[in-house]
Formats: C-alpha cells, sequence, structure tokens
C-alpha cells in the first residue's frame, strides 16, 4: 500500500432507520449524521435525559459477553460491532450516531444494511488528514489454545481459524487482505451464528431476544435451520466482528491472526494496542 496522503471521512446528509435490536429486541430508530474533522465515531442516546454521548474507543469498552458494549457518560450501548465493521470499511472517520435505544438496528444480521446506508448519506472527503495507525510491534492474548496477535503490515489482513465441535461447522480457516471491495463481496453479508441448544441460555440473560433464522444462521444440533449466504459463514462473520471491534482504534496497518478467538480478545489487544500508542 502507498504512503500517499490519505484524508478524514464523513457523511454527506443525515439518515434514519428503524428496527429493532439482535439481543435486546428493544425498537430502535438510529440516525446517523456528519460530524467534524477529528471528531471521531460518536453514539448519541437520545432517549436518556441529557443526550448522553459515548465515544467508540477501547477505554469504553465495558462488557463482551456476545456482543461489544460501550460505556461513557452513565450510558451504554451494545452490539456496535456491525455498524463498527461497516465504518471500518468505508472509511468513515467522523460521524454522530444517535439512538433511541441501547443497541443499534439488528437489520440483516450483517452489515450488509449498514454499508448500505451509509452509500445513501453519502460519503465526504474532509479537509483533515487521516491519521493510519501502522503497528511498529507485536501484540498477542494467549488463553489456552486460544489467542490473537496483531503483527506490523503494510495493509489490513485478518487471518482466522474457528475450530467448533457442531458436525457442520469442525474446522474453518479464512484469510483476508482487506479493503472496501473484498469486504464488502466476502465479509459483508456474513451473519451472526446462533445454536438452538444456547437459546434458552441466552433468553435467561436478556440476550438474543431479536434474533430470527433471517438474521442469524441458526444450527440444531444435526442442521441448519436457516439458509446459508456462504458454505463458511461463521468464519466470515467472525473475521466481520473482528474488524468491527479493531475499529475502536481508528484506521489501522496490521496482520491480525486469530484462533479460536471473539469480543472478549478483540477488546484486549484493542486497549493494549491504545495503551501502548498512547504511552509512546
Amino acid at each position: 500500500m502507498s504512503d500517499v496522503k490519505e484524508f478524514q471521512h464523513t457523511i454527506g446528509k443525515e439518515v434514519s432507520y428503524s428496527d429493532i435490536g439482535l439481543h435486546s429486541g428493544k425498537d430502535v430508530l438510529m440516525t446517523v449524521k456528519p460530524a467534524a474533522p477529528n471528531t471521531g465515531i460518536v453514539f448519541v442516546r437520545t432517549d436518556l435525559e441529557g443526550r448522553p454521548e459515548i465515544k467508540a474507543c477501547p477505554e469504553n469498552v465495558s462488557s463482551t459477553v456476545k456482543a461489544t458494549t460501550l460505556s461513557a457518560n452513565g450510558a451504554e450501548v451494545f452490539t456496535v460491532e456491525h455498524l463498527m465493521a461497516a465504518l471500518s470499511m468505508m472509511a468513515i472517520d467522523n460521524i454522530i450516531i444517535e439512538m433511541s435505544s441501547p443497541e443499534p438496528p439488528v437489520t440483516d444480521g450483517s452489515a450488509k444494511v449498514f454499508c448500505e446506508i451509509l452509500e445513501e448519506a453519502g460519503i465526504v472527503e474532509q479537509d483533515a488528514e487521516r491519521k493510519i495507525y501502522a503497528l511498529d510491534r507485536t501484540f498477542s492474548v494467549y488463553d489456552g489454545d486460544r489467542y490473537i496477535i496483531v503483527h506490523p503490515y503494510d495493509g489490513f489482513r485478518v487471518s482466522f481459524t474457528s475450530i467448533n465441535d457442531h458436525p457442520l461447522l469442525g474446522t474453518q480457516y479464512f484469510d483476508i487482505l482487506l479493503d472496501k471491495e473484498n469486504f464488502k463481496k466476502e465479509i459483508m453479508p456474513a451473519r451472526t451464528v446462533a445454536f438452538t441448544h444456547e437459546l434458552e441460555m441466552l433468553r435467561k440473560l436478556g440476550l438474543g431476544l431479536g434474533g430470527s433464522l433471517e438474521n442469524c444462521v441458526v444450527f440444531d444440533k444435526d442442521k441448519i435451520l436457516s439458509v446459508q449466504r456462504f458454505d463458511n459463514e461463521l468464519i466470515r462473520h467472525k473475521i466481520l466482528d473482528c474488524i468491527g471491534d479493531l475499529y475502536l482504534l481508528g484506521p489501522i496497518k496490521a496482520h491480525v491472526v486469530a484462533v479460536k478467538t471473539g469480543h472478549a480478545f478483540n477488546a484486549n489487544i484493542a486497549k493494549q494496542v491504545q495503551e501502548y500508542r498512547k504511552n509512546k
């Protein structure tokens, strides 16, 4: 990739979209609005007194149970990773995201609708240089046979291995050099995966209340209840989540190598990189 100077981007106009949340099942009206250079990605809870703002950054990650939760100013937003992945790959640096509920719309369970919303709003170049952080050392998180490593790399690449004991899943591996075109073709449409044996537990936790056979790929003990978009939709969605979680750092140049990981590993490594970047 070249060292040509890149500029920050926002959107051209306000666009709204309403749906329910994947985990909360609550109605939400989301409105995306243009923002000035160096604003970053800011969520606003319009349903709460004082309209508290929550900036998308590693320091604000407060939970990684089944989704990424951001908290600040006495408010939270959760399951932000699909929207964050769309913002990452559409190169949106500055945006205000107003939400009337704590969770963005589930849409179809992927990043596709979010990319379409951003394209409808129009992507506008701004008069400020884009700060792309090129890693100059390796970071890692290990937990038994699960790990995530990010290496210096001239570009943005993810190599992911998933190992699942479901007979229709097993071991999946996917490696992708990411740009907007590759993302839209290979990763953007991939939906989250759910298992029927987990549904009762999720319901008890108050999670998965907005899930369906359309916005999730649901696996029974020996069959798939949904129509898959890819025969390896699970690992593609894992990469989608990883892209979204790491965009809490803003744009980066790195090669991400992940084995059997999820939101907790992504948040941990993002916090490591942020701490190092700040101290340096």
